[in-house]
């Protein structure tokens, strides 16, 4: 990875943060975003006693599209090049709640946050290819259908429903941005990083997470054994042109029935180019790879 820039969202802590101090250590020139600057300056710090290149720190809420366009925006100032860009923010929350956007939050967060941030750095990705954009989903997509006629939960909201519902997009995104990028040197992949012991869902658990967790965390996965999917997929050679698929223990893998629905990948690359004030680019071939 030496010579190589990327950009991690959600790398002050957990997966995303053992992510960075992996790539890092392989050389590359790791950027990381983050909400609080006091947390994301320590994780700085340590991911730069294992670096031998530059580590990057940048502050947003990615819940807020105006803070997302902000970061592109800093991003592109600051990095002549993007070599892979590691979609990993995202949370769960138990209670309905909304974002500055008026939006459902999981939803705003896990997926449009990364579609949108993706869009906005698309070119320089391009500019820098061969590169790669990982998207951390979950298992939990397996659960999840895309709920067009209830998207953001108003009228019938569970936390659970919400949360697989956002990592089925993440795949759906994914499908789509590797069908949209055939034949240019920048491959889409993603993946499932395991059951991992983190803070995960911390904020507002729901009864069942808040009483199991304690149960099973010793065999949960540690944060450095849930990043290693999202590192192979950033660094691994033999990847250079796999694009367009999902993976769990770094290993490709089928994922959910629903996620090959192209109508519904379709759907939503346009209602969340919508919500987003993106162009729904409807001329350009969507056919899954």
């Amino acid at each position: 990875m030496a010579g190589k820039t990327v950009l991690i969202t959600g790398g002050t802590g957990g997966i995303g943060k053992a992510t960075a101090l992996g790539l890092a250590a392989r050389g590359a020139r790791v950027a990381i975003t983050g909400r609080d600057a006091d947390r994301a300056a320590r994780a700085a710090e340590e991911i730069r006693t294992v670096a031998s290149a530059p580590v990057e720190v940048f502050i947003a809420d990615l819940s807020s599209q105006q803070e997302v366009r902000r970061l592109a925006d800093e991003v592109l100032q600051a990095l002549d090049r993007l070599d892979v860009l590691v979609n990993n923010v995202g949370g769960f929350w138990n209670s309905r709640r909304t974002t500055v956007d008026g939006l459902e939050h999981t939803f705003a967060l896990n997926h449009l946050a990364p579609f949108l941030l993706t869009n906005l750095l698309l070119e320089r990705l391009q500019e820098s290819g061969p590169a790669r954009v990982v998207t951390v989903s979950s298992g939990a997509q397996a659960m999840g259908r895309m709920d067009f006629a209830d998207l953001q939960g108003e009228h019938s909201y569970s936390g659970q429903r919400a949360y697989n519902q956002s990592k089925l997009a993440n795949v759906l995104f994914t499908y789509g941005l590797a069908a949209r990028l055939a034949g240019t040197r920048v491959t889409a992949n993603a993946l499932h990083p395991g059951v991992v012991a983190t803070a995960f869902g911390a904020e507002d658990p729901g009864r069942v997470q808040a009483f199991l967790t304690p149960l099973i965390q010793r065999w949960m996965k540690t944060p450095e054994q849930g990043a290693r999917t999202s590192i192979h997929l950033a660094s691994a050679p033999e990847l250079d042109n796999v694009t367009g698929q999902y993976f769990a223990n770094s290993t490709a893998r089928k994922s959910s029935k629903r996620s090959y629905n192209q109508a519904d990948a379709d759907l939503l690359w346009r209602l969340s180019s919508a919500l987003v004030g993106l162009e729904p680019d409807s001329e350009r071939s969507t056919n899954f790879p």
